[in-house]
């Protein structure tokens, strides 16, 4: 008995020191609980996920710059979750990555405090999905942040992902300006890049 407890601290030990498990955990823990609440049938409608900024997340006493990302990770399993498009994904034999993000820090969330984040599918084109999630304090309603995320759909597309889930053609909505300024960025960085691999692959020559 005593040999199988030793076996079992020392793989707990070892996915410890190897993984991020309380990052897989927490995953599941978002899922199980979204799988509870009502389905949400507007694919452009906003859900809100609940936080508290704890010990691990914070560094000289708010929230670290990294642990922003992470929390916008798990709102979009919720929002993914609860919006249906996670079993589209799964129907289609797709999946989604994250393409680009860009985040505005406003205020700190210090520790201790709790928070709100605010999801929603802004619009999409033919390859990818984009987002906003806000960063609300619960403390005064001020949003601390705001992120906008590319999510690029991979062996599908989000057209084909909305026809799934609505049964019919779902018009794209419009692309603020902001968001546009941001996929211009995007779309001048990825030129900039590329034209730099074909000078090297010159250069190799």
């Amino acid at each position: 008995m005593e040999d199988v407890l030793l076996w079992i601290v020392g793989v707990l030990l070892l996915l410890f020191c190897s993984l991020d498990v309380w990052y897989y955990l927490r995953v599941v823990v978002v899922l199980v609980r979204a799988w509870f609440l009502s389905p949400v049938f507007d694919i452009t409608a906003e859900q809100t996920a609940s936080g508290r900024v704890v010990l691990h997340d914070v560094d000289l006493c708010h929230m670290n710059n990294a642990r922003y990302l992470r929390e916008c990770d798990f709102a979009r399993f919720s929002l993914y979750s609860r919006n249906g498009v996670f079993k589209a994904l799964r129907a289609l034999g797709a999946t989604v990555v994250v393409g680009a993000t860009t985040i505005r820090y406003r205020r700190p969330l210090c520790i201790g405090e709790a928070f709100e984040i605010h999801s929603r599918i802004i619009t999409w084109d033919e390859k990818s999905f984009y987002l906003e999630q806000r960063f609300v304090s619960c403390k005064d309603g001020m949003v601390s942040a705001v992120m906008f995320c590319k999510q690029n759909v991979l062996r599908s597309s989000p057209d084909k992902i909305l026809q799934h889930l609505c049964k019919r053609k779902v018009e794209v909505p419009e692309f603020p300006e902001d968001l546009q300024h941001w996929i211009s960025f995007i779309s001048a960085s990825s030129k900039a890049l590329r034209g730099e691999c074909q000078l090297d692959d010159k250069k190799s020559k």
